[in-house]
């Protein structure tokens, strides 16, 4: 029977590489699983409380699935919720404004609360740039806004006059 199994028509001949990468879709990054799991927690976090992150366009194609995904979380915002965004992203102050400032905010959005904006190539090793921020929240500038000056100042300091120069001893 195995010698007709083998004359079939029907039946395929092996493959010549036995590892095919069938259904597996995660970005290696170059990192051990650990590794990159850590760097998308980061990004996330930064993401959350900057507002916008500017990273290589890989990372945030990357980041971009862990962020919406922990967006969701906080729009359920029940208890269990809020423990397992703590455990993906590790620090607590982040998933505090995820869930207090942020979500609030995409209640209405069913979905694609990130854009990806291309930027130019970098110059060290010319890979491609991009922004990462959420849609429909304006971003955190990192310089305070300009104040006015206060309608009450100091006078300025009135004129005082000049010391007068010593005089240079004549020679004789």
């Amino acid at each position: 029977m195995s010698g007709s199994a083998a004359l079939c028509p029907l039946t395929r001949p092996p493959t010549p590489h036995p590892f095919m990468r069938h259904l597996k879709r995660t970005a290696k990054l170059g990192r051990t699983g650990k590794h990159r799991n850590a760097m998308l927690a980061n990004l996330v976090c930064s993401l959350i409380l900057h507002k916008r992150i500017t990273t290589t366009l890989a990372k945030a194609k990357a980041a971009r699935s862990v962020a919406e995904k922990m967006l969701t979380l906080g729009k359920r915002g029940t208890l269990h919720d809020r423990r397992r965004a703590a455990a993906r992203l590790h620090q607590e102050d982040a998933v505090k404004i995820l869930f207090d400032e942020i979500a609030p905010k995409q209640q209405e959005r069913r979905g694609g609360y990130t854009r990806i904006i291309r930027l130019n190539q970098r110059l060290g090793d010319a890979s491609q740039r991009a922004i990462l921020e959420w849609m429909d929240l304006p971003a955190v500038s990192e310089t305070p806004p300009e104040t006015k000056p206060a309608a009450e100042t100091k006078p300025a300091p009135e004129d005082k006059p000049a010391p007068e120069a010593k005089a240079e001893p004549q020679q004789a």
